[in-house]
């Protein structure tokens, strides 16, 4: 019997079955189609380098550590650069841009794509253009990496784990922003960041090294902060963002309700170095909220970075969440 999977019309979902084939989902009224052509065959090489040579590094740290020493200038350099591109990302590729969770002063708004996009996760169009993808068709035929895409069988769900964990980074398809992000490709400042990727990226590498360099006056400081503050600073961050698309769509709570068959659950273990981003059932509950922990003892430190922001009057309208808003979303505890 093949497994039904589904796949979002305009009337809405629809179940389409096997499990092998995967139609092009299309956009809405025969309108701009949901991706654009295929990946330039370099841009899919570099994204082999971004994704294997961290890993490598992250790999090597221990051995290298045992080796060399972590001195405490490498620590700070490399926790520094974890947070601002994290916050970059969760903050302001996510929250903001991704979802208009709050609005931001122009130069917040320029420091927040420049900060996400120094994470190395991909230039800040194609980004939001893939997020906004996820939630239109989340664990459906569209969504570019849900887990579930192969089944539920053990040797399915493996497959689909490694595929949006990380695989999904490496097919050809290409999201369509003129679909899913025609207010950025139409925003002049947000263009210009995203044409500046590459520099952006030489920067994120270059920068943890000079520090080193400038902070213990030797190279070897240079080379330790490279591995510790660029390498493996990108290698950690980038495994913590893409459990948030494996992972926390397969494992832990579900207590808020989503669309029908959204599996976005919320993965406590993951909260503190994704800076709240694995409250991943309350995301989907309420994208647009400002915070994803919204149940009591959830740590969001994204969201409080945001309440701080608001307090200085560098952001306004926020969307945070009412007891209204939660409680109509609460799921009916089982008999």
């Amino acid at each position: 019997m093949p497994i039904l999977r589904w796949s979002r019309i305009s009337e809405g979902l629809t179940p389409v079955s096997s499990a092998r084939s995967r139609p092009m989902p299309v956009s809405r009224a025969g309108a701009v189609p949901l991706t654009e052509g295929r990946k330039p065959t370099a841009a899919v090489a570099a994204l082999w380098v971004f994704v294997l040579v961290p890993f490598a590094a992250l790999a090597a740290a221990i051995p290298v550590a045992w080796e060399w020493g972590l001195s405490w200038t490498d620590v700070a350099i490399a926790a520094t650069a974890y947070v601002l591109t994290g916050l970059g990302v969760t903050v302001g590729f996510h929250r903001y841009l991704t979802h208009g969770a709050f609005k931001a002063r122009r130069w917040l708004r320029i420091g927040l794509a420049v900060a996400g996009t120094l994470a190395v996760q991909g230039s800040v169009i194609g980004w939001v253009a893939d997020h906004r993808r996820h939630h239109a068709f989340a664990d459906h035929d569209g969504d570019p990496h849900s887990p579930w895409r192969y089944g539920c069988s053990v040797r399915g769900l493996a497959k689909g784990l490694l595929f949006a964990h990380v695989g999904w980074m490496l097919g050809r398809d290409r999201t369509n922003p003129e679909h899913f992000a025609k207010d950025l490709l139409n925003d002049g400042d947000i263009r210009r960041v995203d044409r500046l990727f590459g520099p952006l990226v030489a920067a994120s590498l270059l920068l943890p090294p000079v520090i080193g360099l400038l902070a213990t006056g030797t190279w070897r400081g240079a080379v330790t902060a490279f591995f510790w503050g660029s390498l493996v600073r990108i290698a950690l961050l980038h495994h913590v963002t893409w459990s948030i698309n494996s992972i926390c769509h397969v494992f832990g709570e579900r207590p808020l309700k989503t669309r029908a068959g959204d599996r976005a659950a919320n993965f406590w273990p993951l909260a503190i170095v994704s800076f709240g981003e694995s409250w991943h059932n309350g995301h989907h509950a309420d994208p647009t909220c400002a915070r994803h922990g919204v149940l009591p003892g959830q740590i969001d430190i994204s969201a409080r970075l945001i309440r701080l922001l608001e307090r200085f009057g560098w952001v306004r309208d926020v969307r945070w969440p009412t007891p209204a808003r939660l409680a109509a979303r609460r799921r009916e505890p089982s008999s």
